[in-house]
């Protein structure tokens, strides 16, 4: 069911099924990550509203990432048993419901809990690294997985624009503050309903079919290594699964931790509207729309020359800059200076999410969503680490200070990252067959 993976990333052509489904995914994950993070540019508000304390909103935010870690690590081995579609489907029809029940909460208590159950969205990224996985061969599948993502995760830094305009409107229509973002938060939840339907409709497992037909006609083992939790337990045995659970945890924690605090950072360092605090947070995650594809791009082209090997070099040097960045932004004054610094340190963040999980299906393809869940699980593992930083330290701008240091520190479990000479041999041989494949239809026109 693999031999007919994609060795090039064709946007417009819809008839392929590779398109669809990498268009569908991360339009899903766009939606899924708008839903996870529309609470985020309207908390100076809801603030407001419920009364919080700086301790409540740092219990908030940890809330908002902790489920996660959980959810991450389950999906993976149900994308492996039940298949992308299906899981992604289920997840958006069930993920819909806190995101509805977070605009009726009443209370500091139930607005908590609604916002932790909105956590679970967060594993869409896993369905959707896992769909393009299978989906792309060697020689793109890096620049297939962090472009998808990448646009996905623009979802957070649209929520930071677009949930202060909704509001805008809302309140321009005549409604107060305490039903305005009420009103607000419920457009994320009818989108993931939308797109629940597309993609249910739309996609397909992998390119024979889907799983459970496969299964029916005896095509795909219904159990084994390639099927549930005998998948989790697989990758959780791997090491480099672990060492790349630390370096997602330092570049896509800091990025989730960022969305939940950076409009709230320059709203009370520099006294910006709630508007241009969301505009400037927004910056922030939007440069995901082209950075993360740029990590994995960068990825897949020093794989050229440099193999398995070179891609582990790569996220080093990116962790590297992030982390420098971070220490340097955590130390501006300035309005301007603290933007600059905050884009620069937000490219390198970004490009290196996309440059880990370009090594991800290079890990063992026999337990892909085992490897992909608990990576995944890892950016969570940092954010919600990041959350209780600041919620031990009390001062924001210590916190990122410190968070620099570690975030420096965990690249050395980039470099870790080493592979067998025969996983090397055996990588390098599907990854030529990939160019040859790619070359043939160039070669047969001409």
């Amino acid at each position: 069911m693999h031999t007919d993976k994609a060795t090039r990333l064709q946007l417009l052509n819809f008839r392929l099924i590779q398109t669809r489904v990498f268009h569908l995914t991360w339009m899903a994950f766009f939606v899924c990550f708008f839903a996870w993070f529309a609470c985020a540019p309207l908390m100076p508000v809801i603030r407001g509203e419920f009364d919080l304390t700086t301790r409540q909103i740092a219990n908030i935010n940890i809330a908002a990432v902790a489920i996660t870690i959980l959810v991450r690590l389950i999906i993976g081995p149900l994308c492996d048993r039940f298949g992308p579609r299906k899981t992604y489907t289920g997840l958006m029809l069930v993920g819909a419901i806190p995101v509805f029940g977070v605009a009726a909460a009443q209370s500091y208590e139930s607005f908590l809990f609604f916002r932790l159950l909105i956590g679970a969205i967060g594993a869409s990224f896993v369905i959707t690294q896992y769909h393009t996985s299978i989906m792309f061969a060697p020689n793109v599948v890096g620049t297939a997985n962090a472009a998808a993502a990448g646009w996905g995760n623009a979802g957070g830094g649209a929520a930071q624009v677009i949930m202060p305009l909704v509001l805008g409107a809302v309140l321009m229509l005549g409604a107060g503050e305490a039903l305005g973002w009420r009103v607000a938060l419920l457009v994320p939840g009818v989108l993931m309903l939308i797109m629940a339907f597309l993609y249910w409709r739309y996609t397909q497992d992998c390119m024979a079919g889907n799983y459970s037909e496969l299964r029916a006609a005896g095509t795909m083992p219904d159990s084994g290594k390639q099927g549930g939790w005998s998948s989790f337990k697989l990758a959780a045995g791997n090491y480099r699964v672990w060492m790349l659970f630390v370096t997602y945890g330092a570049c896509f924690g800091v990025e989730i931790f960022m969305h939940n605090v950076v409009a709230l950072y320059f709203l009370d360092n520099f006294e910006l509207s709630l508007k241009t605090a969301g505009l400037v947070a927004g910056s922030f995650g939007l440069l995901a729309l082209f950075a993360r594809a740029l990590g994995g791009w960068l990825s897949d082209q020093l794989a050229r020359r440099g193999g398995l090997d070179a891609r582990s070099k790569i996220l080093f040097l990116l962790i590297v800059g992030e982390g420098l960045g971070l220490l340097l932004f955590s130390q501006m004054d300035s309005f301007h200076l603290a933007v600059i610094s905050m884009l620069a340190f937000g490219l390198f963040t970004h490009m290196a999410c996309g440059a880990t999980y370009a090594l991800v299906p290079f890990i063992d393809r026999q337990a892909l969503g085992g490897v992909a869940g608990i990576i995944g699980a890892g950016g969570n593992v940092g954010a919600v680490a990041a959350g209780l930083l600041l919620l031990w330290l009390g001062e924001l701008q210590q916190t990122l200070f410190i968070l620099g240091a570690l975030v420096l520190t965990s690249a050395f479990c980039a470099i870790a990252v080493r592979f067998s000479v025969e996983h090397k041999h055996q990588e390098e041989e599907l990854y030529q067959q990939a160019l040859a494949q790619r070359a043939a239809p160039a070669a047969g026109s001409a």
